[in-house]
């Protein structure tokens, strides 16, 4: 259960043409609250992007700031994520499998600006 009583949802679907693995965390909502995407070939991670980071860049940092943490981190989904369970190979993940492959793909992903 998320902090104010509401669900909390992890998940992934596989997105065949561009053989991308999402992971999410979503809100009570269906909102990504966090999201991993690993590609399929070599199972790197080009995305480990969460939404209070986005929103603390937006309401305290500068375009290009933002920018940066984009390239860096990846663009986070928008609005509901409706649907998922209908996409290939979608299916609910543990909270424990979502910790691991967050940690791991922000590690990887910070790793790669130095």
């Amino acid at each position: 259960m998320g902090q104010d009583g509401g669900m909390v949802t992890w998940f992934r679907p596989y997105y065949e043409d561009e053989d991308l693995w999402l992971y999410f965390e979503t809100d009570d909502e269906g909102w990504a609250a966090r999201q991993v995407e690993i590609r399929g070939r070599d199972s790197r991670p080009v995305t480990a992007t969460f939404l209070e980071g986005v929103l603390h860049l937006r309401d305290h940092a500068n375009l290009p700031a933002m920018d940066r943490y984009e390239r860096q981190y990846g663009v986070l989904a928008e609005g509901p994520l409706d649907g998922w369970q209908n996409q290939p190979q979608a299916a609910e993940i543990s909270e424990d499998e979502f910790e691991l492959l967050w940690t791991e793909a922000r590690q990887t992903l910070g790793a790669s600006a130095c």
